[in-house]
């Protein structure tokens, strides 16, 4: 149902699961593994998998902190986005990227909940595509000293709120990575 015309396929994007800002979040080994699970199952569906990679002052580029976890390679050939911004599109080639394969739906996993995935998914949503939150492949690091509820508590709210997104021509949504259907979504599982 997306809203960009000609762009029936899916892509499986990967937003910064990467060594600093995954390291002590909520559940890391658990969302990580589910993360792989995705990555190995869109990949034997033919379905592009898109990683996002976060960097700013505290999180420097080409440092061992700024890599992608060890138990996560991204194959050759598969888009890589560096960005500076919480919005995985703001500033970045990932428009254009999603644009070339013909991509109009987003499964989107990843890092921070509360930062970059919000943001995200939000930056897609607004742009277009249908865009599904895999519920259980998410995770953040606790803010509570911040004012921040639980993070069990953040990740809970938004898979709640995001399992209700809807707005004309396209649809927003969350599953498990167990649900999580690549079937017609560009290739076959």
């Amino acid at each position: 149902m997306t809203t960009l015309p000609n762009r029936p396929g899916t892509a499986l994007l990967v937003v910064d699961v990467q060594v600093d800002v995954v390291g002590g979040t909520h559940a890391r080994d658990a969302v990580v593994a589910n993360i792989a699970t995705l990555v190995e199952r869109a990949r034997k569906a033919d379905v592009p998998v898109v990683w996002v990679q976060h960097s700013d002052e505290g999180l420097v580029k080409g440092s061992d902190d700024w890599q992608i976890v060890p138990e996560l390679k991204p194959d050759e050939g598969e888009p890589l986005i560096h960005k500076n911004y919480g919005d995985s599109f703001e500033d970045t080639t990932l428009e254009a990227v999603l644009s070339d394969l013909g991509v109009g739906r987003l499964i989107v996993a990843g890092a921070e909940t509360d930062a970059c995935i919000r943001s995200t998914l939000h930056g897609a949503f607004v742009r277009g595509y249908d865009t599904i939150l895999v519920g259980d492949a998410h995770t953040a690091w606790d803010k509570t000293d911040r004012g921040a509820p639980p993070v069990e508590q953040v990740i809970a709210h938004t898979n709640l709120y995001w399992s209700r997104q809807a707005a004309p021509g396209r649809t927003g949504g969350t599953v498990d990575t167990a649900d999580v259907d690549f079937r017609g979504a560009a290739g076959r599982e």
